[in-house]
């Protein structure tokens, strides 16, 4: 494994990712290019084994490094990390007790790093190198506590979701194999969830174009102004099945038909009320069945069911 000095737009890359933490100085930056190294690290190299000390702080530049330990004769993978990540041993940082796992290139990977003993250098000597590794030191615990607690309690749905929502790209990219032993599950479970998940998604998109030709049929082609529109019109007019329109006037909407089709009546009728030369013109009644409304009574109870107050109390109220 060969370490060589870190060229200086090496250096210069990283220094752009500490800076929007926190401004670095400019004898921290001069430090920083003094004492870095650069290294490459072929697919499935070991960078650190079990038992070994870890002597650098290593950040990915490009590629991606996983932590692997071995508990009952069975290899578990502790974390993947990718492109923009610091990496060291978790149990052995800054080399002071051997690590109880061992580091492996998942891709090829470029590494800039720099030595645990110009570290402590550096924390003596810098006040924002102190705060810099304190910032990330914090972060990368509440990650790690964070993943602990959702492995542990999590089934297997919601470890994956976990993953996915907080790593987004990691499931496209990483072998499915490692990022099932990190989540404590086997891969027949991981592409299964992962099946189950992809349905979903493409269920939820189908559901939001069915909402939009909806809308679209209410709004732009004022079907709401129809008193004798049902359910089945709807559906026979839109090419979808009455149980499939049900299913989301209930599910996505959380209303009846009668009443989605009716709140579209009453803000028609709120907005005519608002207009002086309608209301001079019609009667309460007449914008109610101009907006759709077959019946007075039904008028009436479905306005103060929504709104809370009776349509003549709410013309008074303008």
């Amino acid at each position: 494994m060969s370490y060589k000095k870190a060229q200086k737009e090496d250096v210069a890359y990283i220094l752009n990712i500490l800076s929007t933490i926190y401004p670095i100085s400019e004898e921290l930056s001069a430090a920083f290019h003094e004492r870095t190294v650069f290294l490459k690290l072929p697919k499935n190299e070991v960078l650190l084994n079990i038992g070994e000390r870890c002597q650098y702080m290593y950040f990915i530049k490009k590629g991606a490094l996983m932590g692997q330990t071995i508990h009952k004769k069975k290899q578990i993978v502790t974390y993947i990390s990718i492109d923009n990540e610091f990496v060291s041993s978790i149990s052995g940082l800054h080399g002071i007790v051997p690590s109880q796992e061992s580091i492996i290139a998942v891709e090829d990977s470029e590494l800039i790093a720099i030595h645990n003993d110009d570290l402590q250098v550096l924390f003596l000597q810098y006040f924002d190198m102190n705060f810099l590794f304190r910032v990330m030191v914090e972060k990368y615990y509440r990650d790690a506590q964070e993943r602990t607690h959702i492995i542990r309690v999590g089934n297997a749905k919601e470890r994956y979701l976990y993953f996915v929502n907080t790593k987004p790209g990691y499931i496209e990219r990483l072998p499915l194999h490692l990022v099932a032993s990190m989540l404590d599950m086997k891969l027949p479970t991981l592409l299964k969830v992962q099946k189950q998940h992809q349905l979903s998604l493409q269920k939820d998109k189908e559901t939001e174009e069915w909402c939009r030709k909806i809308e679209d049929y209410i709004i732009s082609q004022e079907a709401f102004r129809y008193p004798d529109l049902s359910m089945k019109h709807m559906a026979s007019e839109l090419s979808i099945s009455v149980h499939k329109l049900s299913s989301i006037f209930n599910n996505t909407y959380q209303l009846t038909f009668s009443e989605f089709v009716n709140s579209y009546r009453i803000k028609s009728i709120q907005n005519d009320m608002v207009d002086k030369d309608i209301m001079h013109n019609y009667t309460i009644e007449a914008l109610a069945k101009k907006s759709g409304f077959a019946t007075r009574s039904a008028f009436y109870n479905a306005f103060k069911k929504a709104v809370g107050i009776t349509p003549v109390e709410y013309r008074d109220s303008l």
